[in-house]
């Protein structure tokens, strides 16, 4: 069974093959564009080019998946509040950013409206300070 998840472990980083990837494709361009200031030769651009490419769209996939999960959470927060919220709070939803849904997905059913009411009231406005005040969190192990 997981553990069980809060705000102090709940980070979750980015596989070491992509750190490993994206490191040796950086390392490989720096080192090809270094032989590029020393012996100029097309070769060497076509592999600096090549490197930088890697590293860059190594970079760019790791950012569009976090970019699509974010979108997704959005979505399913935005559901899950129609659901839950009290007709007053629905009729706001739209006014919630995407960083304060992601800070509210964690927060049980129960505490949503009150953590919801507090975000459009002012009290909390960063992912950071709404994950602080969720006391009864709702695990999340399927992120990318």
């Amino acid at each position: 069974m997981a553990e069980s998840q809060n705000y102090a472990n709940h980070a979750k980083r980015p596989p070491r093959l992509f750190l490993v990837a994206w490191f040796a494709a950086t390392a490989a361009a720096a080192s090809f564009l270094f032989r590029l200031f020393i012996d100029f030769s097309v070769e060497t651009l076509a592999l600096f080019l090549t490197a930088g490419g890697a590293s860059v769209g190594i970079m760019l996939a790791r950012r569009f998946a976090v970019g699509v999960q974010d979108r997704v959470i959005r979505l399913e927060e935005r559901l899950r509040m129609e659901k839950l919220l009290p007709d007053d709070l629905k009729s706001r939803i739209e006014d919630l950013t995407t960083d304060q849904l992601i800070g509210l997905r964690f927060a049980s059913d129960a505490e949503l409206s009150g953590l919801v009411r507090r975000v459009l009231d002012g009290d909390l406005t960063d992912r950071k300070e709404i994950k602080q005040a969720v006391e009864d969190w709702r695990a999340d192990h399927q992120r990318i």
